[in-house]
């Protein structure tokens, strides 16, 4: 016979995500709560955890991240979590790199990150993203009065005043850092923002249907910048389908311009 693991306190203290309390273990904090359940991590805080245990393991120079996927197969429960990493295709200019985050002895996401080398293509770069109003166009928004959770409550969101139900650019940023007194890459910075795309421009009241992802993937052409101000920027369209089937997709900024794309695959369903 098994039983439920106690509930977790959080810590509603600390400005971070997490508290590393081992060599893989984090205590998540109050920051990090989900927006669907109050015993529940966000996602935007797990994804950014695990691409900073990617960053760390087996560092080599000249390498980057272009590309992460996350694969989320459950209920992500508010407790102390493990990551393993492990390097699946070696190489010494392409590597695919597997991470999997575990509460409870459960493996709860599994991500896999592509790093490519870096070699000057300046000669052919171009952008055709469209490039977006910096924070100081739009008006403040607060999310909480839309979601709930520790995760959306530290925001600081600004929302562009023509956005509309599936339609959205905002420009998101917080004051918590991902790991308690431990720096992180500019990558894993802006990862741990990212998953919040789904909620800034929702096609539905959460009160009445929900729409979680399912996965996240996010694809970089450039190393994002650390900006003076720490703005992420979202360029968000909300496609529903007729069978419960939806998409987020986002054109994903830095305070220099776009650095990439992300893409949510949704399930929606009718609340009670």
């Amino acid at each position: 016979m098994t039983s439920e693991p106690l509930p977790f306190a959080l810590d509603p203290s600390t400005p971070a995500f997490y508290r590393r309390v081992g060599a893989d273990l984090f205590e998540p904090t109050l920051q990090a709560q989900g927006a669907w359940r109050v015993d529940e991590q966000h996602m935007a805080p797990v994804s950014g955890i695990l691409v900073h245990a990617i960053d760390a393991h087996e560092r080599r120079d000249g390498l980057q991240l272009a590309r992460v996927n996350f694969d989320i197969l459950g209920f992500i429960p508010a407790r102390p979590t493990r990551v393993a990493v492990r390097t699946s295709r070696p190489g010494r200019t392409i590597e695919l790199v597997e991470a999997t985050l575990s509460v409870d002895d459960r493996a709860v996401v599994r991500a896999q990150a592509w790093r490519l080398a870096a070699h000057d293509s300046s000669p052919v770069a171009g952008v055709e993203l469209d490039p977006m109003p910096g924070p100081d166009a739009f008006e403040p928004w607060a999310g909480s009065a839309t979601w709930a959770g520790g995760y959306i409550a530290g925001l600081e969101i600004r929302s562009d005043p023509a956005a509309r139900p599936g339609r959205a650019r905002a420009w998101i940023r917080t004051d918590n850092a991902l790991v308690d007194d431990e720096p992180c890459s500019p990558t894993a910075d802006l990862v741990r923002l990212v998953d919040t795309a789904n909620g800034i421009a929702v096609r539905a009241s959460p009160l009445e249907w929900m729409f979680p992802n399912v996965d996240l993937a996010i694809h970089l052409f450039r190393e994002p910048v650390p900006g003076p101000h720490g703005w992420v920027g979202f360029d968000t369209r909300v496609t529903m389908g007729a069978t419960g089937l939806g998409l987020t997709s986002t054109t994903l900024h830095d305070e220099q311009g776009p650095v990439g794309r992300a893409e949510q695959i949704l399930t929606v369903r009718r609340l009670g």
